[in-house]
C-alpha cells in the first residue's frame, strides 16, 4: 500500500509530521484499520456495542472488535447506531466542554450526517441544529440519515454557504466541516489516494477559505466556528487558522484532552494556536483535524433570528421538526410520513414487531406476511422493538410503505442475526 501513495503526498507528509510520526503513520497502511460506532441515546442509551470497547473521547462510542456488514443489521436502519470514524466523534467532546447552554447551531457541509448526528445527541437541550448540504445528491443521503437518527428540534437544507451569508442568517455556533484533500482517508478510501495532487490541495484550501468567510458572516458576535477537515497538511489546517485569527480575529480555544489519546497538537513550526489533529498510528482511527475557534464580541441569549423553519420551506428540505402527515401524490391512500416514525411517537400506529428474515424482506421493500394477530391498516413493522417503517396490513400480506430511495439493493441471504449492539444496564 505505501509504494501505491503519491511521492508528492509522500514528500508533503513526511515534511509536515516530522520523521518518527511519518514513520508510525506508514506503519498504520499494514494494519487493519478499526471499525467503530456511535450509539444514539435516544434509542439505544441502554446498550453498548457487542464485544466493544469505548472510545474515550465520545462515550456512545465503541469500537469493534470486527468490522461486520452492517447492511443486514436492522437495528442500523432503525437508527439505533451510526457508523462512524472514531476521530469525527471528537466533535462530541468539543461540544460538550464549549456548549453549555441551548445555541442554534448550523453544520454546513453535513452529508451524509455523522457529525450532525452526533451534534444532535451532543447539544444541550433546547438546541436547534439546522444540517445544511449543497450537493443535491448527498443531501437525499443525509435526509435518509437524519430522518432515521429520529431527534427533534431538527432542520434540513440544500443550500450553499453564501445563501446563507446572503439572507443574514445568524446562529450562535458553526461546524465547517470543509471539502478537502482527504489525506486523513488514504489507508481506507483508495479513491481519495487516487483524486490527490497537489494543485487539489492548492484548489481546496482556497475553497475553505470562502467557505469560513460566509459562515463567519453568519456568527453572532462572541459565536463558536468549529474547523475541521480530514486531511493532514498545514496548508488547508494551520494556515487556514491562522488565516482566521489574522483576518478575522479568530480567537483559537483550548480544548481538554488526555495524553494517552494519542491526539497530535500543530505540525506548523512556530504555530502555537491549539488545535487537534489525529493520525493513524498514533490514535486509533482515520484522520482529522480539528480547532474551534470563537468570534470576537459579546455574546447574547437571544436565540438564532432566523427563521429555521421558513428557511427549510423555501428550499423544500424536509424537517425532521414537522408533524407527522400522511400522504401519497400517486393514491389516494395515506401514506404515513418516515420522519414520524423515526422520532419516535406514541400511540400514531400500531407497532408490530418481526423476526429477523422479515426485517431483512421489509427493508428489500419486498410484501411481508405479519402474524394473523396484527392489525388491519396502516402499521409500524419494528425489529426488537425499533420501528423500521411502515406497512399497511390487509391480511395475507402487508404492502410494504419503506421508501424505495432507502432500500436494501444486496440480494444476499444472511444466514442469522449477528447483533451489533447489546442490551446492557444503563450504569455500564
Amino acid at each position: 500500500m505505501n509504494r501505491q501513495l503519491p511521492e508528492d503526498f509522500l514528500l508533503l507528509a513526511r515534511t509536515t509530521m516530522g520523521d518518527e510520526r511519518f514513520a508510525r503513520f506508514m506503519e498504520a497502511f499494514d494494519e487493519e484499520a478499526p471499525a467503530s460506532i456511535r450509539l444514539n441515546p435516544l434509542k439505544a442509551q441502554a446498550m453498548q456495542a457487542e464485544g466493544g470497547v469505548r472510545v474515550p473521547w465520545c462515550y456512545e462510542g465503541f469500537y469493534l472488535p470486527s468490522r461486520p456488514n452492517f447492511t443486514f443489521d436492522p437495528l442500523l436502519h432503525a437508527g439505533c447506531y451510526y457508523v462512524q470514524e472514531a476521530a469525527s466523534m471528537f466533535i462530541s467532546h468539543v461540544v460538550r466542554l464549549l456548549i453549555p447552554h441551548p445555541v442554534a447551531m448550523l453544520d454546513l457541509c453535513a452529508a451524509p450526517g455523522g457529525k450532525s448526528t452526533a451534534l444532535l445527541a451532543a447539544l444541550p437541550e433546547g438546541s436547534h441544529l439546522v444540517s445544511n448540504e449543497p450537493v443535491r445528491q448527498r443531501f437525499q443521503v443525509l435526509s435518509e440519515n437524519l430522518a432515521k437518527w429520529g431527534y427533534p428540534n431538527h432542520t434540513a437544507t440544500n443550500r450553499y454557504p453564501r445563501d446563507f451569508r446572503r439572507d443574514g442568517a445568524m446562529f450562535d455556533a458553526i461546524l465547517c466541516d470543509v471539502p478537502c484533500s482527504g489525506e486523513g482517508m488514504f489507508r481506507k478510501d483508495p479513491q481519495a489516494v487516487s483524486e490527490w495532487s497537489l494543485q487539489n490541495v492548492e484548489r481546496c484550501w482556497r475553497l475553505q477559505r470562502e467557505i469560513v468567510s460566509d459562515a463567519w458572516a453568519c456568527l453572532k458576535p462572541g459565536g463558536l466556528l468549529i474547523y475541521s477537515t480530514c486531511t493532514f497538511n498545514t496548508l488547508e489546517n494551520e494556515q487556514n487558522v491562522r488565516w482566521m485569527q489574522q483576518e478575522l480575529g479568530a480567537e483559537p480555544l483550548t480544548v481538554d484532552i488526555q495524553a494517552d489519546w494519542g491526539i497530535t497538537g500543530s505540525l506548523l513550526e512556530g504555530f502555537d494556536a491549539p488545535v487537534y489533529r489525529f493520525i493513524p498510528g498514533l490514535t486509533r482511527s482515520e484522520g482529522l483535524f480539528m480547532c474551534a475557534l470563537r468570534k470576537p464580541g459579546d455574546a447574547t441569549k437571544d436565540r438564532c433570528a432566523h427563521d429555521t423553519a421558513l428557511l427549510c420551506r423555501r428550499h423544500n428540505a424536509p424537517s425532521t421538526t414537522s408533524k407527522g402527515h400522511f400522504k401519497n401524490a400517486k393514491a389516494e391512500v395515506p401514506q404515513p410520513q418516515e420522519a414520524l416514525l423515526a422520532s419516535g411517537p406514541k400511540g400514531a400506529v400500531a407497532i408490530v414487531d418481526v423476526d429477523y428474515p422479515t426485517a431483512i424482506a421489509f427493508l428489500r421493500r419486498e410484501a411481508i406476511t405479519l402474524s394473523p394477530d396484527a392489525p388491519r391498516g396502516y402499521v409500524a413493522v419494528s425489529f426488537l422493538g425499533h420501528p423500521l417503517g411502515f406497512a399497511k396490513n390487509i391480511g395475507q400480506r402487508a404492502n410494504n410503505l419503506y421508501p424505495k430511495e432507502w432500500a436494501i439493493r444486496s440480494t444476499y441471504i444472511p444466514d442469522a442475526y449477528s447483533p451489533v449492539i447489546i442490551s446492557v444496564d444503563k450504569d455500564v
